[in-house]
C-alpha cells in the first residue's frame, strides 16, 4: 500500500468519526425532544386539571367539601400559571417570583410572554356558561432546562474530543520532533566518517598526479556530502540567520541542480530589479528548501518541461514562486503533501517537502504553501519570507 493511500484512509477515518459524532448528536437531540414532548403533554394535562379544579371551586356549593379541589391547586409547584379576568387583569399567579411580580411592568411583560408562548389557554366559565376567567401557563423550569440539556451535553462532548485531539496532536508533534532530531543527528554522525575518509583520498589523488578533472569532480561531490552532513546537523538546533543575498543563494541551488537533472527540463529565473536583495537566511538550510521543491518539480514533470523561479517583494515581505509544468496536485492534498511520510512515489520517503516546511516556518519564521495547482497543468509553490527590518 502506498503512503498516499494510507493518508487517504486516515482522512476517511476522520470523516467517519465526524459522521459518527453527528449521528450520536442527532440521536441525543431526537431522544431529548421526545422526552420534552411527553413532559409538555403531561404538564398540559396538569394545567387542564388545575383549570377544572378552579372552575369547580368557583361554581361549588358553599356547603360542598372542596378540600380535594384545594389540594389539586396546591399540588402545582412547578408549572408557572397566571389567572386573569376577561379583560386580562391579573387576579392571581403561581410558581412565579412574587417579588418581581410587584413591579407592574414586569407583571405586564410576564403576561405577554405567556401569551406569546402560543400554548392553549383555559377559560373558566360560570354554571351558565358565561366566560369568567382565563388561565395562561408556561413551561416548567425543568422542561426549560431539558431543552438546553442536549446542546450543553454535545458542547461538552465536542470540547472533550477537541481537547483530546489537541493533546494527541501536540504529543504526536513532540514525538515527531524528537524523531527528526534523532534522525538528523544520527545521519550527520554516520556521514562524518566516510566524508573524512573521502577527503583524505582526494588529497592522495592530488598528490599522485591523477586526472585533474577526476579529482575536481570527486572533490565537488565530497564537499556536497559535507554540506549535506552540515544541513542535517542543524536540524533540531537553533538556526542562525544572517543577511544573505537571496538571488545568489537561489542561483547556487539551481546551478547545482542543472547538471543533475535531464537537459530536457528547462530552469527559468525571473529576478527583475531584485538582484541585490538581502534578507536574513540560513544559507545552507534555505538552499536545501529550493533543491527539495525543484526535485519534486522534476519528478512531477517527468521527461520534458519547465521550472520557473520568480521573486517579488513588497515593503515587508519577499515572495518566491516556484512553478512547474508537471502533473499537478489535487486540492485535497494541498496540506497533506507537507506531512512527514506523504509521497506518491513507491520508493520515496516523503520527507523533502516536510523538511522544507520545517525549515521555512520554524527556522525562518516564514510560510510555504501550494499557491495554485491544476491536474495536468502544473503546480506553483510559494515561499513567504520577512525582509530585514529597516
Amino acid at each position: 500500500m502506498t503512503k498516499s493511500k494510507i493518508y487517504r484512509q486516515k482522512r476517511k477515518w476522520k470523516y467517519l468519526l465526524v459522521l459518527f459524532a453527528i449521528v450520536i448528536g442527532g440521536l441525543s437531540l431526537w431522544y431529548t425532544n421526545s422526552l420534552m414532548l411527553k413532559l409538555s403533554f403531561e404538564e398540559r394535562k396538569k394545567i387542564e386539571l388545575w383549570a377544572e379544579a378552579t372552575q369547580q371551586l368557583i361554581n361549588s356549593d358553599p356547603e360542598q367539601d372542596v378540600s380535594f379541589l384545594f389540594e389539586v391547586l396546591r399540588n402545582n409547584e412547578t408549572i408557572p400559571v397566571i389567572l386573569v379576568d376577561m379583560e386580562d387583569n391579573i387576579l392571581s399567579y403561581r410558581n412565579i417570583d412574587s417579588i418581581k411580580m410587584e413591579n407592574p411592568k414586569y407583571k405586564k411583560d410576564k403576561l405577554q410572554e405567556f401569551k406569546n408562548n402560543q400554548k392553549d389557554y383555559f377559560v373558566i366559565k360560570t354554571e351558565d356558561g358565561v366566560p369568567l376567567n382565563k388561565i395562561f401557563y408556561s413551561d416548567s423550569l425543568l422542561l426549560r432546562k431539558l431543552y438546553y440539556y442536549p446542546y450543553i451535553q454535545l458542547g461538552i462532548v465536542f470540547l472533550f474530543i477537541f481537547m483530546a485531539y489537541l493533546a494527541f496532536s501536540v504529543s504526536r508533534k513532540a514525538e515527531q520532533d524528537q524523531v527528526w532530531l534523532g534522525m538528523s543527528k544520527e545521519t550527520a554522525h554516520q556521514l562524518g566518517t566516510p566524508i573524512s575518509s573521502l577527503m583524505a583520498w582526494v588529497e592522495i589523488l592530488k598528490e599522485t598526479n591523477s586526472s585533474k578533472e577526476f579529482s575536481i569532480e570527486f572533490e565537488k561531490d565530497v564537499k556536497r556530502l559535507e554540506k549535506i552532513a552540515e544541513r542535517f546537523s542543524k536540524i533540531g538546533s537553533q538556526a542562525q540567520l544572517l543577511p544573505v543575498g537571496l538571488t545568489e543563494t537561489i542561483k547556487n541551488s539551481l546551478n547545482y541542480l542543472k547538471t543533475r537533472i535531464p537537459k530536457s527540463i528547462e530552469i527559468i529565473t525571473d529576478f527583475k530589479n531584485i538582484e541585490d536583495l538581502i534578507i536574513p537566511l540560513n544559507q545552507e538550510l534555505f538552499e536545501w528548501v529550493i533543491e527539495n521543491i525543484c526535485k519534486n518539480a522534476v519528478d512531477a514533470i517527468g521527461t520534458t518541461g519547465k521550472i520557473r523561479v520568480k521573486i517579488e517583494q513588497n515593503s515587508k515581505k519577499v515572495f518566491i514562486d516556484i512553478s512547474d509544468t508537471g502533473k499537478g496536485i489535487p486540492k485535497s492534498a494541498y496540506k497533506t503533501i507537507f506531512s512527514p511520510g506523504y509521497t506518491t512515489k513507491d520508493r520515496g520517503w516523503g520527507l523533502g517537502l516536510s523538511l522544507a516546511k520545517r525549515i521555512i516556518e520554524q527556522y525562518h519564521n516564514g510560510k510555504i504553501f501550494v499557491k495554485q495547482s491544476e491536474i495536468g497543468g502544473g503546480t506553483t509553490f510559494r515561499i513567504v519570507l520577512k525582509k530585514l527590518k529597516q
